[in-house]
């Protein structure tokens, strides 16, 4: 059997059917890439985040405030940037972990135990959402 034919019988044997416009995308990239020979290098220079841009620290600190504010047994007067979970907002080891898996789905993001159990403040909040790259 050729070549050729070796990468359809595959995908016929795997009950899938091949494509004959499945080699066209590749001819056209690199069409471009010959037409425009730095497109390629600052395509690869780009930050490696499925988002285009990355949150400013001041969203950042405007949605976790929100986040805090939005819990039930927080009083939203006293909630700011310096606040620590404990001691300024009066939420024991079981709220801070609510308001954690709050943190995470506000910004799409899973945070480790070992690093969830670090955060007892919005200083550590707002720095652990601000480092992350996958940030959303």
């Amino acid at each position: 059997m050729a070549a050729a034919a070796l990468g359809p019988a595959i995908l016929r044997r795997i009950r899938l059917s091949p494509s004959p416009s499945s080699s066209q995308p590749f001819a056209a990239a690199a069409a471009a890439a010959a037409s425009h020979p730095h497109a390629l290098a600052r395509w690869l220079s780009r930050p490696m985040s499925s988002h285009d841009a990355h949150l400013t620290r001041e969203e950042v600190v405007d949605r976790v405030l929100d986040v805090l504010k939005s819990h039930p047994k927080v009083d939203p007067s006293k909630v700011n940037p310096d606040a620590h979970f404990e001691k300024d907002l009066g939420l024991d080891s079981l709220d801070t972990v609510e308001v954690v898996m709050a943190i995470e789905e506000e910004f799409k993001l899973e945070i480790p135990d070992r690093e969830a159990d670090k955060i007892d403040s919005l200083p550590l909040a707002i720095e652990y959402v601000s480092n992350h790259p996958m940030a959303a």
